[in-house]
């Protein structure tokens, strides 16, 4: 059972927002990666989607391309035509030798428009969540054969959202759908994340961690504001900047013998929260917490 710690580039570059670092050279971010000590990158906005220039350019870093986020837009269209749309994205995943496939429903979400409040976050009834389940699963068990694990990213201000959007989620869907559990999400979200773990060991595909600042988070909230509005005033963070329990966290997926990538990614201002410096805090955070949790790091 080994894990390996890599990074997601929005701690550096923002692209749901373009004005927190969006001009900050992608060498600055592999560079930094690197020398903190990840062992991979998820894929950003500023990636080359050539997979020959993005394989030297890892290659430099010493870096691998763990995966990366894929909008989903399963509620307004078949799977057939999903299939079809994310081939792309699909063919340099595979070509970089990735092995996870992160999607998330974003058809209606609202974590992207920051006139639009928490409170106008999307929901599924029965009849919708027994079909989206169903479309969702077929997405799944296609990508399953391609040789990737399909990995569900529940998200704030999407359709997956609280502890019932989850249970709904499992019981709608296949064995192929797994999902990305991410700290941050969850624990604003009330879903209790190593519960989860502990009941759905089967479904644990990868794991997104950040931290939370809950007081933060409920003042934009009360205040009527975005899933933006939350990120600009810094709701989330790194671990061990935060109030979450990693050593929970590693007990419980060393419990399940969780076997794969655990990505720091805590979307702040760079401005106001140096990527390096805060990297360097979640990555020895999470290292600390997992040997004592006798999870062991590939080397």
């Amino acid at each position: 059972m080994t894990i390996r710690f890599g990074v997601s580039p929005i701690a550096w570059i923002n692209d749901d927002m373009p004005e927190l670092g969006g001009d900050t050279p992608l060498d600055t971010v592999l560079s930094d990666a690197s020398e903190i000590g990840f062992h991979g990158v998820e894929l950003g906005g500023k990636f080359p989607r050539d997979p020959h220039v993005l394989h030297r350019m890892l290659v430099e870093h010493g870096l691998d391309l763990v995966g990366g986020w894929y909008s989903g837009a399963l509620l307004t269209r078949s799977a057939q035509a999903e299939i079809a749309a994310l081939q792309p994205h699909l063919a340099l995943l595979k070509a970089m030798g990735s092995k996870v496939f992160i999607f998330a429903e974003t058809s209606n979400a609202i974590h992207g428009d920051r006139q639009r409040p928490f409170s106008a976050t999307p929901r599924l009834d029965p009849a919708g969540w027994v079909s989206f389940g169903a479309a969702l699963t077929r997405v799944a068990d296609y990508i399953q054969a391609q040789g990737l694990r399909f990995a569900y990213h529940h998200h704030l201000g999407t359709v997956v959202e609280r502890p019932e959007d989850i249970d709904s989620f499992l019981k709608v869907t296949g064995p192929g759908v797994g999902l990305t559990v991410d700290t941050g999400h969850a624990a604003l979200a009330g879903v209790d994340l190593v519960a989860l773990i502990r009941s759905h060991p089967a479904r644990i595909a990868h794991v997104h961690c950040k931290d939370v600042r809950l007081g933060v988070f409920e003042r934009v909230v009360k205040g009527g504001g975005s899933f933006l509005d939350g990120v600009l005033a810094g709701m989330f963070t790194v671990p061990g900047d935060g109030r979450l329990d990693y050593g929970a966290v590693m007990r419980a997926l060393a419990g399940i013998d969780y076997c794969g990538w655990i990505i720091v990614e805590a979307e702040q201002d760079p401005a106001k929260a140096d990527p390096r410096r805060y990297g360097e805090l979640g990555l020895a955070t999470l290292q600390q917490e997992a040997a004592t949790a006798d999870l062991r790091e590939e080397e």
